[in-house]
């Protein structure tokens, strides 16, 4: 049912700009299952990928929904690496940045990740953290830990490779993002450099852009699954049954949600580069009302592009067409990083504050 060569997704770019993206989408296309390949392939966009703020927003977000729109996993696989380079150079970070690279910023009951001054001023990890995604299978990672004094968090790159690092194998019982499991990796004594002060991870403005970039993803699978249904609409047509009213409505509406969403994104990545969603509030807070926008904008028009061909094609390409099939059961669990109502919650406590343009 999918188009049988790779479309970049547009956001802002003319189509003779996003032509430079199809080389990529092949590689990734031919590599979709290989989780190795895949690592190799985002160490490879690292290196020239625009970094969030410095003029190429929209580029970027149009990489990362490309990128997911060949395949979910695929996605999954660069969006982390591209966000860890872009915050060791946020925090003008030396550290080296060599193979593939991840963000472990999640908090667990129970678990606790402790970074412990040692007697020459340096620091080392000790503690558990949990989904961990491909740590088994990463070389870096930029980690989120809590500092001995007063109990704040900073983050920290450190080396998965060194022999303090150990990862478990979850038990991943998901029929979505099976390549990508995460689990959860146990840190005794593991050397760490320190990436920004304390507070700095979550207060830089770059934590809303990576959010907004996590987004961008999500929309690369929306438009995937959205050219699957037109895809199937022609091959219909082909055969002599042309589509009814309804499956033209459907069309219309997931053409009018498609266009309204890439637009906001271009409309945001606009004001990134511009510098008006960079300095802090009187309250030190970053724009992250602007996130929350942006995020849940993305994950309403995706998870309503996903009913709406599910219920128009049924169940058979669920059943027997594979790529779809995997395409939306990626997307299903890789959309609940959005915490739905609670994130629109938080929104509107910001929304009841002032924090909104209406």
């Amino acid at each position: 049912m999918s188009a049988p060569d790779p479309q970049p997704v547009r956001i802002s770019s003319v189509p003779v700009q996003l032509q430079a993206l199809e080389p990529a989408l092949e590689k990734i296309k031919a590599a979709v299952g290989d989780v190795p390949a895949l690592l190799a392939i985002a160490g490879e966009l690292g290196q020239t990928a625009p970094m969030p703020g410095e003029g190429s927003t929209a580029k970027l977000w149009e990489l990362l929904a490309s990128v997911t729109a060949v395949d979910v996993a695929a996605g999954r696989v660069l969006e982390p690496h591209l966000d860890a380079l872009a915050i060791l150079a946020q925090a003008g970070s030396e550290t080296t940045t060599a193979g593939a690279w991840g963000v472990f910023a999640a908090e667990g009951p129970g678990m606790k990740v402790e970074a412990k001054r040692t007697a020459n001023g340096s620091y080392v990890l000790h503690g558990s953290k949990p989904w961990c995604s491909l740590a088994q299978q990463l070389d870096g990672a930029v980690i989120t830990a809590h500092l001995p004094d007063d109990g704040g968090r900073a983050a920290f790159a450190v080396n998965l490779k060194d022999p303090g690092v150990s990862a478990e194998t979850p038990v991943w019982t998901a029929r979505g993002l099976q390549e990508i499991p995460s689990g959860t990796v146990h840190f005794a004594n593991v050397p760490a450099t320190p990436v920004g002060g304390e507070g700095w991870y979550f207060s830089r403005p770059g934590f809303a852009w990576g959010g907004m970039g996590v987004a961008a993803c999500w929309l690369g699978g929306a438009v995937a699954v959205a050219r699957d249904y037109a895809t199937a609409l022609s091959k219909a047509s082909g055969n002599g049954r042309e589509p009814d009213q309804i499956a033209l409505v459907t069309l219309g509406e997931i053409d009018r949600t498609i266009s309204t969403v890439t637009g906001y994104l271009a409309q945001t990545a606009e004001r990134i580069d511009a510098g008006e969603l960079e300095d802090a509030d009187s309250e030190g807070q970053i724009p992250w009302s602007d996130a929350l926008r942006v995020r849940g904008t993305v994950a309403a028009a995706v998870e309503r592009i996903q009913t709406l061909v599910t219920q128009n094609l049924g169940p058979a390409p669920l059943a027997f067409d594979e790529a779809y099939a995997k395409r939306m059961a990626d997307l299903s669990l890789y959309i609940r990083q959005h915490h739905a109502m609670r994130d629109d919650a938080q929104l509107g406590a910001l929304a009841l504050k002032g924090d909104r343009s209406w």
